[in-house]
């Protein structure tokens, strides 16, 4: 996102105006474009105001039931975000999984899974459930005038996938 012209540069252009440059001979002057310096002109005729506004800074409507939320956890740490969730509506506060997420992120709690209840834990553990195969073996090494250029499967009748090496094309 770009930043905003300095206050500097904004209180050279409007002085400049006020001193009876047009608004376009004071752009065409500092180098910023014709409507920049004619919206910097209408806000401090309007206003007196030559800043810009501020960035950012939004709240979230979550933070209002920040004890709630909070208290919610001490008093249950292993709770799931869907049970965060769950408890949420029940207390009629409006939220989805993921403002809810953001919050404890701001307040720097974090939900992790863990294998005790069935989630993601280190890799290894897991790893016999997700590949039921182990991997096939690569056959011997290859002649020397073959240079293989990818490695596909077929199905060697018994229901398991055998390796077959595809050379590339001889010219």
């Amino acid at each position: 996102m770009p930043r905003a012209y300095s206050a500097d540069m904004r209180v050279r252009v409007i002085a400049r105006v006020e001193s009876g440059a047009s608004r376009r001979e004071a752009a065409e002057h500092y180098e910023v474009s014709a409507s920049t310096a004619v919206t910097w002109v209408k806000c401090f005729r309007e206003s007196g105001r030559c800043a810009a506004k501020p960035r950012g800074g939004s709240v979230s409507p979550l933070e209002e039931h920040g004890e709630f939320l909070l208290a919610l956890i001490d008093e249950q740490p292993d709770l799931t975000l869907d049970e965060v969730v769950c408890a949420m509506r029940k207390h009629k506060v409006s939220g989805s999984r993921t403002a809810a997420w953001r919050f404890f992120q701001r307040h720097k709690i974090t939900f992790k899974k863990s294998a005790a209840r069935g989630g993601a834990g280190a890799f290894p553990s897991n790893l016999g459930h997700r590949n039921s195969f182990p991997p096939a073996p690569m056959p011997g090494p290859y002649p020397t005038n073959r240079s293989p250029i990818y490695r596909t499967f077929y199905d060697d009748g018994s229901g398991m996938m055998a390796p077959l090496i595809v050379d590339a094309p001889t010219a």
